[in-house]
């Protein structure tokens, strides 16, 4: 796509250009305010595919991107989140990081920390929050009394560092935070190994103090693909589709019963009414999330703001907690 020279060009980057790593490189690609610096991944194979597909340098070694970019998406392994991040961080570079943030709360408290430090943004790809059905969805829930979450798919061979939890749970525990916005009273978790030596299926509910409960179910060893998410409150039962941006609005109109000789009869009537949904690429609106809030600057509130994503990997380090055996680590404040 043709750049436009009459604004400031925004001088991006991606480090690791594997699943995730090699959309947000067409993203940053197909926006007109940024240049693709470079893509920057082990693989050498890759990352030269990669950058001839987009018209850009190839790296072995994110560090020689340095310094060269305004901002940077990370998608490398889990594990090595923290390192990359900080390096960029420090170097005074604004990041996107593919969720989980990092692999432990000391290491993204530490993030934030050095966020603050420097003043600039650290945003988790929490891509689900721009999906438009989801943004739709806040306009509804008002009182949720129960919330449902399924989030299954096929066994994917390539993800296998991370279990269900972080690398599929992770995105509905966030959004069903957001929602209920009323603090955790209790948390029950059960999974178990399929095809990896981490948790391939996992079932969680939780209590929330103000009496809304939410059941959450994530599978990668189902054949079929679901991403649905179903609240009910007094009055209405709202059902949403992540593959499709699809809402359903169940309102109930009017009920009856009819006593006949034979027997009691129930009837109730109810309308569904289907939202509208603006329906665009969610990752490129995360990105652009991204390079609109760094070209504000990064204000002590926002980054304030920003360390509520915690709570959805502190509630994610409890289950696995639980799942694993493992000792639990303070509930989200």
């Amino acid at each position: 796509m043709e750049k436009n020279p009459s604004s400031k060009t925004i001088r991006v980057g991606v480090v690791g250009v594997g699943h995730m790593g090699r959309y947000h490189a067409g993203v940053y690609h197909e926006l007109p305010e940024t240049e693709l610096v470079a893509v920057a991944d082990v693989d050498d194979v890759r990352s030269r595919a990669i950058a001839e597909q987009y018209d850009t340098r190839a790296l072995r070694d994110y560090r020689e991107m340095l310094g060269q970019v305004d901002a940077v998406s990370i998608a490398v392994p889990t594990a090595q989140h923290y390192a990359v991040a900080r390096d960029f961080l420090e170097a005074r570079t604004d990041v996107l990081v593919e969720k989980p943030i990092a692999s432990s709360i000391e290491q993204a408290e530490d993030l934030f920390h050095i966020a603050r430090k420097n003043g600039r943004i650290l945003q988790i790809g929490h891509v689900e929050r721009f999906n438009g059905a989801v943004q739709e969805l806040h306009k509804f829930v008002r009182d949720p009394l129960l919330i449902e979450c399924r989030r299954m798919g096929p066994f994917q061979p390539r993800v296998q560092e991370d279990g269900v939890i972080l690398d599929l749970m992770i995105h509905d525990l966030d959004i069903v935070l957001s929602l209920v916005n009323s603090p955790v009273k209790t948390c029950y978790a059960v999974g178990t190994c399929v095809h990896s030596d981490r948790e391939d299926i996992a079932s969680v509910s939780l209590t929330f103090e103000n009496r809304c409960v939410a059941n959450l179910t994530a599978s990668r060893v189902t054949q079929d693909k679901v991403r649905t998410l179903a609240v009910t409150q007094r009055d209405t039962y709202i059902f949403l589709d992540y593959a499709k941006q699809d809402i359903h609005v169940h309102r109930r109109a009017a009920s009856e019963h009819t006593l006949t000789q034979e027997q009691l009869r129930y009837r109730q009537e109810a309308f569904i009414e289907r939202i509208f949904v603006h329906k665009d690429n969610p990752l490129k609106l995360e990105i652009r999330h991204l390079l609109r809030t760094a070209s504000n600057g990064a204000d002590p509130s926002r980054l304030k703001d920003a360390e509520k994503d915690l709570q959805s990997l502190r509630l994610a380090v409890e289950i696995l907690s639980q799942i694993h055996g493992e000792s639990s680590p303070p509930r989200p404040s």
